[in-house]
């Protein structure tokens, strides 16, 4: 690992000496990894689950962009005067691009150790795109299949994939579906749903039960809806839900570090 420079210490219960820290490659909204080495130099015990390694992401030019990365429980206690190496686990921001990583250490519910004068080493990370534009679908039938060879970005194979669409009989994508689709997955989101219309154009009224999911909007910031026939990426087990008027619907993750993903009513495709 890359050593950490010479950097002041304070003193008192929470002190750290950092030694030395490295990233791996990192992709936007993707869990990845990184290694740090310290020293404990304060008073205390870093006691688990209390003490946890974590990380601030930070533009270019030093702003926070997320704060409160994901907190790694340290593998054993550390007692003062006592060193540690560790694999901390790093969840890229959106969207993929230059940004700095600052490793830090959390006293749950109390405080950063940055915030009580230690330092927080940063290095430069070029954060990649989630996925390369590889897109399968599977499902549909012999219409479904000819709108698919019209689309915008060429579908590969499924073996090929990184990604995969889930449609059903008599789903007809637009022509820039595809497009829209690897857009929005190689920003980083995992789950990629979008917008169900009639076959008819916005005159023909959309079934009650589409309702949601009707064509008119953008992105839908939290979305209270499942995602009909979307887009997974293939490291991925999407949470499966009731189908809605017969299309295959997955829930919007929550919880603690939910996957990324994302509504976008330009996303459309069209029953018939």
């Amino acid at each position: 690992m890359p050593l950490v420079g010479e950097h002041v210490v304070p003193k008192g219960p929470l002190a750290v000496r950092w030694l030395a820290c490295e990233i791996g490659t990192i992709r936007a909204g993707a869990r990845g990894s990184a290694r740090v080495a310290l020293e404990n130099e304060g008073l205390l015990a870093w006691s688990n689950p209390r003490i946890r390694l974590a990380y601030h992401w930070l533009d270019e030019l030093g702003n926070a962009i997320d704060w409160d990365g994901l907190h790694t429980v340290l593998p054993h206690p550390v007692e003062p005067g006592g060193k540690l190496e560790a694999t901390l686990d790093v969840r890229g921001p959106l969207p993929p691009g230059r940004y700095r990583i600052a490793f830090d250490l959390v006293d749950e519910g109390t405080c950063w150790f940055s915030e009580v004068g230690n330092l927080a080493p940063e290095l430069e990370a070029a954060v990649q795109p989630r996925i390369e534009r590889r897109l399968a679908a599977v499902g549909g039938d012999a219409e479904t299949a000819r709108a698919l060879a019209t689309q915008e970005e060429a579908l590969v194979e499924e073996a090929e994939a990184e990604a995969v669409a889930y449609l059903a009989p008599g789903c007809l994508p637009r022509p820039d579906w595809s497009r829209r689709i690897l857009d929005a997955h190689q920003e980083g989101f995992a789950l990629v749903g979008g917008s169900i219309g009639a076959r008819g154009g916005l005159l023909r009224k959309t079934p009650p039960e589409l309702e949601p999911w009707a064509p008119g909007s953008g992105r839908v910031p939290a979305f209270a809806h499942p995602l009909l026939c979307p887009s997974v990426v293939k490291e991925l087990e999407p949470e499966w839900t009731e189908r809605v008027r017969g299309l295959p619907a997955a829930r919007i993750p929550g919880g603690f570090d939910p996957e990324p993903a994302v509504y976008d009513g330009r996303i459309s495709l069209v029953l018939r």
